[in-house]
Parts: C-alpha cells; sequence; structure tokens
C-alpha cells in the first residue's frame, strides 16, 4: 500500500513539474514583446532626457559670453559708422579682421539693438546644437567659444556618439521590422521573386516622400531657399557630410517660430536612423549583385575550360597535326617501334623480319 501510494505521488509530481517546464505559447511571446517595448521606451526616453541636459548645460556655459560678443561687435560697428571717413587703412583691416572673427563665432551685427536679444544658445538652438554634436554632423557656424563649454563638448561628444549610435540602431530595427512585414505581405500575395526589389522601392520612395520632399518644401516656405537648396540641405544633412554652407535658423532678416530648431533636430534624427538603413540595404544589394557576377564569370571560366578539354579530346585525327602524331625519340625502344610499323605495312617480309 505504501509503495502504491509513494510511486502514484512521484508519477502525480512528475507529470505537474513537466507540464511546469513547457513553454507557454502565449506568455513568453507576450512577455519578451513587453520587455522589448520597455528597452525601446527607456532608450528613447534615456536618449531625449541626454540631449535636454546637454542644451541645458551648453546654454548655461556659453549664452553669457555670446552676449558680451554681440555687445562687442555692435559697439565696433557703431564705431565704424561714426569715424568711417577718417580710417587709416590699418584701421580699416582691423574692422575687417573683427568683422571676420565675429561672423566665424556666429554673431552677425546686422540691424539694431534688439538682435543681441537673439541668442544662438537660447534653449532650442541648443538642444539642436547637442543633436549635430553626437549625430556627428557639425556643421561649424556654431561652437562653444568657452573653455568650460569646449571641455563640457568633449565629454558629451565621449558618451553622447555611442548613445546616438545605439538609439538610431534600435530605430532601424523598428524600420526593418516594418519592411519584413511588407516582404512578408507581398509574399503572401504571389510576389516572391520581386520582394526584395518591391521592399526596396518602397522604402525608398517613402523615405525620400518624408525626409526628403517634404522637408525640403517645408525649408522653402521658412528659410527662403529654392526647393533644390533645401534638397541640398536635407540629404547634406541627413548623411552626416554637414558642410555647414546651409543652416536652419541663421539668417538675420527672418523671424523663426519658437522650437523650430528643436523640430528639426527631431527630424535629423530620424532621418539618421532612415539614411542609415538605405545605406545599408543598398550595400547589400550591391553585394549581392557583385556576387552573382563573380560567380557568372566562375561558371563562364568553367564552360570555356570544359569546352576546351572537350574538344582536345573529341578532335578528328586528321587534323592533327603530323608533328603532335610523331613519338618522341626514345632509343632503341623507338627503333623497334618504328620497325614493327614498316614490318606491319609489308606482311609478305615478316617471316624475314623475324627469322633472318
Amino acid at each position: 500500500m505504501l509503495s502504491a501510494s509513494r510511486e502514484a505521488s512521484q508519477k502525480r509530481q512528475g507529470f505537474i513539474e513537466h507540464h511546469l517546464s513547457l513553454p507557454i505559447p502565449c506568455r513568453v511571446p507576450l512577455r519578451a514583446m513587453c520587455s522589448g517595448k520597455l528597452q525601446t521606451g527607456l532608450l528613447v526616453a534615456g536618449y531625449f532626457i541626454y540631449l535636454l541636459v546637454g542644451a541645458a548645460v551648453f546654454q548655461a556655459l556659453e549664452r553669457t559670453a555670446e552676449k558680451q560678443q554681440k555687445m562687442a561687435a555692435a559697439q565696433m560697428k557703431e564705431a565704424f559708422l561714426q569715424n568711417f571717413t577718417h580710417l587709416t587703412v590699418a584701421e580699416m583691416e582691423q574692422f575687417m579682421r573683427n568683422l571676420t572673427e565675429a561672423i566665424q563665432n556666429g554673431v552677425y551685427p546686422v540691424g539694431n539693438e534688439s538682435q543681441i536679444e537673439n541668442s544662438n544658445w537660447d534653449f532650442s538652438n541648443s538642444f539642436f546644437f547637442a543633436g549635430t554634436v553626437v549625430s556627428t554632423i557639425g556643421y561649424g557656424t556654431v561652437r562653444p567659444k568657452t573653455a568650460g563649454g569646449q571641455i563640457f563638448c568633449v565629454f558629451f561628444a565621449l558618451f553622447g556618439i555611442p548613445l546616438n549610435i545605439v538609439f538610431l540602431h534600435r530605430v532601424g530595427k523598428i524600420l526593418s521590422l516594418l519592411c519584413k512585414k511588407l516582404g512578408k505581405f507581398l509574399y503572401e500575395k504571389g510576389m516572391r521573386k520581386k520582394i526584395k526589389f518591391l521592399t526596396l522601392l518602397f522604402f525608398l520612395v517613402t523615405g525620400i516622400l518624408v525626409f526628403l520632399c517634404l522637408p525640403s518644401l517645408f525649408f522653402q516656405i521658412t528659410e527662403g531657399w529654392s526647393y533644390s537648396e533645401g534638397i541640398y540641405f536635407a540629404f547634406i544633412t541627413l548623411s552626416t557630410i554637414g558642410f555647414g554652407d546651409y543652416v536652419v535658423g541663421k539668417q538675420p532678416d527672418r523671424n523663426y517660430f519658437s522650437y523650430y530648431r528643436t523640430l528639426v533636430a527631431i527630424w535629423i534624427l530620424f532621418g539618421l536612423a532612415w539614411i542609415a538603413l538605405l545605406f545599408n540595404l543598398l550595400t547589400t544589394v550591391l553585394e549581392d549583385t557583385e556576387k552573382i557576377i563573380a560567380k557568372d564569370l566562375h561558371q563562364m571560366g568553367r564552360v570555356s575550360k570544359d569546352s576546351e578539354a572537350s574538344q582536345q579530346r573529341c578532335w578528328p585525327a586528321q587534323f592533327i597535326p603530323v608533328e603532335e602524331l610523331q613519338l618522341p625519340y626514345t632509343g632503341g625502344d623507338a627503333q623497334k617501334i618504328e620497325s614493327l610499323a614498316a614490318g606491319s605495312e609489308h606482311p609478305k617480309n615478316e617471316k624475314n623480319v623475324f627469322f633472318s
């Protein structure tokens, strides 16, 4: 009785453990999905908090120094207007050097004194600058001038650039999932041979509309550029070339709405993810094309070698040169072979040959 009850309890325990060890089909993917969304949310939140903190620090470090530079440029301009008829050549050269330096530092002495209040280091512009630092665009038109701002920029970029790479990688994964869903949809519709081409075409056209064509129209209206200049600026920015010849929000004669450059910075961040994934897709297509060309060339080489070998094996005897039919000289054996060949030509003298 005891042994039977113990055996039954062991079977029951084993049955329970076995079913507990089996994966639950709904719970595990749901848990993984929730954890993935949580990680993505934390990454996005941490990334934007990092940019916001960086913008606040840059604003605190650079705004006062910029205001002093603008006041000095305004005084230089006023002195020039009062005394420009009496300036010597040396004084004129010094004025041109000071003006060039002020423009290089992002200070444009144009307009009245109210232009001094328009800072390159307000929060919106500071956020834009922080985004250009971590994305490695680096226009060069606005940069920190104080020692504290320059040192902080070094450490901000040191940790911000890897964080930006992780962020773009995560956004690229989301975009690639959308491409996979599109490919699955095309596969179910029977377009199996053209999935890669159609996916790349859809991704390319959609991205060009969202990240190049529509923003260029917006820049044309806001900045007063031509549409081609807007396209040029958008691509140079998203490809992180960043010449700095065209930069948003830098024209002193235009009134920009609040947080204009912040919106541009957000466009840059997501546009970088799109163009990075596009470059990866184009690289894959080029690599596949290179492999196909190399494979075709290899097969062509094999076919040519096989055809040459078959021609040598099946070449008719009457077309083979006489020199190739002649045997090389091998001493007495060759003479015997020649004598046998001669004897075969004269079968009547065969007895004389062997019994002479």
